[in-house]
């Protein structure tokens, strides 16, 4: 009961427009609370703020936040942006790694609609060696998202991956099937509220769930991302790879932009890679409501991550 309260406050919040002018102004003005964690309200805003990142050692991927799009015409109006985007990114010279949603695309239309707009970015992507990144949303999604790796992949977008999350039970079985394809996967252990007949819901369970999909992966995926704020998911992923003998480049690290940058900047100078995933855009501030409404434990999870941050 106290989640579905929390959900529906953050989602209303985030539907507020006196709030959403007040975050506007305040959020991302300079030195604004918002701007530790976005990196931009443009793209323009995003390359300027993540272009110091090589000379840290650190990796990137950008994504141009929107989801849940009701409309074709307003799906069809993401894909341009994100080409648009594409464009920009090819001009700064910076990192060529971008991550998306499919409900961004039109996902909640039909899948015909997401896969024809998935085509037209990836035309541009592809021609110009980026790597696309196609986020996990929550659990209706999971199935369709796979199929239209696999669809993409079969008409020749190998340059396409995935998430998957620890916490769902499902997961082992999508890991094996997206390892045998050869795509390459962020580990996450999962953001949503989900039931507990589909998903684990101790933090127990779902640690052990990921440190076992996480050995699976280095094992036998392609250049897995192990991607955790996690210090002792971390530590257990460090070890394995150590036990195994693999080297440092079989995988990455990913944390997400402004939190342990500490903790980002240690793993670099042990040799490890690590990577920055840095959301953008004008609807930073429902996105940002969302992920608190969708799961209010991260309320306390990014405060930690302040806390705990000395970089």
């Amino acid at each position: 009961m106290l989640d579905a309260t929390a959900k529906a406050l953050f989602h209303g919040l985030a539907q507020v427009p006196t709030l959403q002018r007040l975050a506007s102004k305040y959020g991302m003005a300079p030195g604004g609370f918002a701007r530790r964690f976005i990196a931009g309200e443009n793209i323009d805003e995003a390359i300027g703020a993540v272009k110091d990142l090589p000379a840290k050692g650190l990796n990137l991927t950008l994504d141009y936040l929107g989801e849940s799009v009701s409309s074709a015409a307003a799906a069809s109006a993401a894909a341009a942006d994100y080409v648009s985007i594409i464009g920009k990114i090819v001009e700064s010279g910076i990192e060529r790694n971008v991550s998306l949603k499919l409900t961004q695309l039109g996902l909640d239309v039909d899948r015909a609609t997401a896969v024809d707009n998935m085509r037209r970015i990836l035309e541009p992507a592809d021609a110009s060696g980026f790597f696309v990144r196609i986020d996990m949303e929550n659990s209706p999604y999971t199935d369709a998202t796979l199929e239209i790796v696999d669809t993409l992949r079969r008409q020749g977008h190998t340059n396409v991956g995935t998430v998957i999350q620890s916490y769902l039970k499902r997961s082992a079985d999508d890991i094996r099937r997206l390892n045998a394809n050869g795509v390459r996967v962020r580990l996450v252990k999962g953001a949503y509220k989900e039931p507990k007949g589909i998903a684990y819901q101790k933090k127990s369970e779902v640690d052990a769930a990921y440190i076992e999909l996480m050995r699976t992966l280095l094992d036998e995926g392609t250049y897995p991302a192990i991607a955790t704020h996690d210090v002792h998911m971390i530590d257990a992923a460090k070890a394995y790879a150590k036990s195994k003998g693999y080297a440092n480049d079989r995988f990455e690290f990913q944390m997400l932009y402004g939190i342990r940058r500490d903790l980002q900047t240690a793993l670099v100078k042990e040799g490890y890679r690590v990577r920055v995933y840095v959301p953008f855009g004008q609807q930073w501030y429902p996105y940002f409501m969302r992920r608190l409404g969708e799961r209010p434990a991260n309320v306390g999870f990014v405060l930690k991550g302040i806390a705990s941050d000395k970089g």
